[in-house]
């Protein structure tokens, strides 16, 4: 009788685990690296590497070096400081500053921003989705000269 009782109570937990759904392996890490003088991004994880061309800070302004983590995602936002450009697939990282789609495709590969990290937009909903997959606090930006 105990052991009928054991094996009814390991089956209830094994119908209730496979209800909550198969466990999720933890996300590999996204490591995105801004190279400024190259104006060039690489992307690390999910197990794929991509190598784009950016556009970052033109002279006079800034886009600002260090390592960070993203700390808002936004699939569809306009900017509130520069009469409502398009930003598709904001990646925020510090203040203001966001990795984000362009309509200025022509551009990628030189300095044309005021300061935001521009990609093309496919390759910004590729990143979004990336990071969106591995979370935030699995996600490294790094900005370096």
């Amino acid at each position: 009788m105990v052991n009928a009782f054991r094996v009814a109570a390991m089956v209830a937990i094994i119908l209730i685990a496979g209800a909550a759904g198969p466990l999720k392996a933890a996300a590999e890490p996204v490591v995105v690296r801004i190279e400024l003088g190259q104006q060039r991004m690489t992307v690390r994880g999910g197990g794929v590497r991509y190598i784009w061309p950016v556009s970052t800070a033109r002279r006079g302004m800034v886009t600002p070096l260090g390592s960070y983590r993203p700390n808002a995602m936004v699939r569809w936002h306009r900017s509130t400081l520069y009469r409502g450009a398009p930003m598709p697939h904001s990646i925020f990282f510090t203040g203001n500053y966001a990795i984000h789609g362009t309509t200025e495709i022509g551009r990628l590969g030189s300095r044309a921003s005021h300061g935001c990290v521009r990609l093309h937009p496919a390759n910004a909903r590729r990143l979004f989705e990336l990071v969106g997959d591995a979370g935030r606090s699995n996600t490294r930006i790094e900005v370096v000269r």
